[in-house]
């Protein structure tokens, strides 16, 4: 991914595909899908993606579904 570009538009771009990615574990239901949607995005996010989420998770995360939002979180106090 080319994290060049305005932020606005890369955190919109992040927050699209960990949404997506929230919603393929969804069907696995509660804590599984939030550990699925999170282990997915350790291991498949470049750090500088991974960097830029957890950037706008800090400023409030506007936009992340609710499950995505706590993988994040998850990931990032694991980090």
């Amino acid at each position: 991914m080319n994290m060049s570009g305005s932020i606005s538009h890369t955190s919109e771009k992040l927050v699209y595909m960990a949404n997506q990615i929230g919603k393929f574990f969804a069907s696995q239901g509660g804590e599984t899908a939030i550990t699925g949607t999170a282990e997915h995005i350790k291991k498949f996010w470049d750090p500088r993606m991974r960097a830029a989420i957890f950037a706008h998770l800090d400023k409030g995360g506007a936009g992340l579904d609710p499950a995505v939002r706590q993988a994040i979180e998850k990931l990032k106090s694991a980090a």
